[in-house]
């Protein structure tokens, strides 16, 4: 039963996992997807994204991180498996569920579930090119045009190899609209022998028993439910051993903000750090009252110190969760 932090590119960055694994409850994550195109990447791009390579792909408290892999070129894709698995890679990921119109104009992502015998290629190249004890998974959506792609797609990567599948529950053109077609992902899940792990459009501890009676999966991953609710993974351990435990208070939240954007700054310009800081602002509003309060504020200001005080200067207003709707 286990817990995965979703990989959000342009936000799920190493800082994050390494906040988000320290309070706990999440048992893996997984890297922004590393593109690749014609050229071999240098190691300095495994480590921009992968920075855990250097603690052999763990973060500080010690949950893994898979390295995650997006492109349609599958030599290219078996010699930048095999180049992430030299760094210390002990998980090799590959993106086919990215829903970005750039990356599917260049035939990335999600736009790759239109050829399953594509799909096949790039697995199988990865797969026999890293070594048999790195595990090869992958992570799709339902389809790009429609949801009808699950089965095949999800049976192609089986073929090819991958161990583990993750599944969003939803199609390209759904986006991240609510509903998650759960059900479909039972489909898909009953078709193949390989791991199927659950995603999409969980916010609550009631949202995920609901998804795993529903998908029939026993692990699920997690992206923007973890970033609105930091704690959520948390809760969910609590409750699957029937207990219920305090939860994250604003100013708990703000401090794990705060923590975030001292790492930040160590490593960005402030007015990339403060877009960073709105990102995660954005998903708050969806967890906490205080931050949909000073959110109009909060959007206006670009430096680091004014928005860290305006965070910290809120009072807790309700203590009463925001519910997803």
């Amino acid at each position: 039963m286990r817990i995965i932090l979703a990989p959000m590119e342009g936000l799920v960055d190493a800082p994050i996992r390494e906040t988000l694994t320290k309070v706990g409850g999440i048992d893996r994550c997984v890297t922004e997807f590393v593109r690749v195109t014609h050229g071999m990447l240098p190691p300095r791009v495994f480590y921009k994204y992968a920075p855990e390579l250097h603690n052999q792909s763990l973060t500080r408290v010690g949950t893994p991180v898979a390295v995650q892999l997006l492109g349609s070129d599958p030599v290219q894709m078996g010699l930048h498996g095999a180049r992430a698995a030299e760094l210390g890679a002990t998980q090799v990921d590959i993106n086919f569920g990215c829903p970005a119109k750039t990356v599917n104009r260049h035939k990335g992502g999600c736009i790759l579930m239109r050829e399953p015998e594509l799909m096949h290629e790039i697995t199988e190249a990865v797969r026999k090119a890293v070594p048999a004890g790195v595990p090869v998974t992958a992570k799709m959506r339902l389809g790009y045009d429609d949801r009808s792609m699950g089965v095949a797609c999800g049976q192609a990567l089986e073929a090819a190899g991958a161990s583990e599948i993750v599944i969003h529950a939803r199609s390209k053109v759904d986006g991240y609209k609510p509903p998650a077609y759960w059900e479909e992902i039972a489909r898909v899940r009953e078709a193949v022998s390989a791991h199927v792990i659950a995603n999409g459009e969980i916010w609550t501890v009631n949202d995920y028993w609901r998804c795993r009676k529903v998908s029939g999966c026993d692990d699920v991953m997690i992206g923007r439910g973890l970033i609105a609710r930091p704690d959520l993974a948390l809760q969910i351990k609590a409750s699957q051993q029937g207990e219920q435990i305090p939860e994250m208070s604003w100013l708990e939240a703000v401090a794990l903000v705060r923590e975030y954007a001292e790492v930040l700054q160590g490593w960005l310009e402030d007015r990339y750090v403060t877009g960073r800081i709105k990102q995660w602002m954005n998903f708050l509003r969806q967890g906490f009252a205080e931050a949909e309060a000073i959110w109009p504020q909060a959007r206006k200001l670009r430096d680091v110190a004014p928005m860290l005080a305006c965070l910290e200067q809120t009072p807790e207003t309700s203590g009463k969760r925001h519910q997803a709707a």
